[in-house]
């Protein structure tokens, strides 16, 4: 199930899904949700937009009750923390990380976008077959908070900032995976064999 909030690019995602040859479904209906092997909670634009929408249709309180692999991209991991600067909003607090504006230095630009590549923390299966030297896609001017046991890999940007997350069976990447070329179509595929 792709979650169809939070102003998303929903083709990128979907056509990616196509390519990994994955059934899938764009909905807003709660059963569909809690039903569905996976679930992607993609996002663009602003947390409190995305966290507005979530509450309109009642799937901030169907999120946090899902038991199967949710993965949330770029604003959907953002929105699986506590807080976002942007805004001034709480959310899902899934993962107890806040989301802060990335402050920008004189040879820093905000915000963040273009190609990086990632570190991890530890292993996880989203990661299997990446490596340090594959490059994802960003697009971001805030930033999950670096957090023990929850930052799953980070991104070195002039500074470190949280590039994926995971508790649980929740995981979020900030990246564009659907965006990232084949190493994007790789760590999709890697986060629909993931069971629990």
């Amino acid at each position: 199930a792709i979650i169809k909030c939070a102003g998303a690019n929903f083709t990128s995602i979907t056509s990616c899904l196509d390519r990994a040859g994955a059934t899938h479904e764009l909905t807003t209906n709660p059963s569909v949700i809690r039903q569905a092997s996976h679930v992607i909670l993609p996002g663009v634009g602003s947390a409190e937009f995305g966290m507005w929408q979530l509450r309109e249709y009642g799937l901030d309180k169907v999120i946090p009750t899902l038991t199967q692999p949710v993965l949330g991209v770029c604003l959907g991991m953002q929105i699986l923390g506590e807080y976002s600067e942007e805004g001034d909003v709480a959310c899902l607090g899934i993962i107890p990380i806040q989301t802060l504006k990335i402050k920008g230095k004189p040879d820093l630009i905000v915000p963040h976008m273009g190609w990086d590549n990632v570190l991890t923390k530890r292993h996880d299966p989203l990661f299997d077959g990446i490596t340090s030297d594959d490059d994802f896609y960003f697009v971001h001017g805030y930033a999950m908070e670096l957090q023990d046991p929850y930052t799953l890999a980070v991104c070195d940007y002039g500074l470190p900032l949280t590039a994926a997350v995971q508790k649980d069976n929740f995981r979020g990447v900030q990246f564009h995976p659907e965006k990232s070329g084949a190493v994007g179509a790789k760590l999709i595929e890697n986060f629909l064999r993931i069971s629990s």
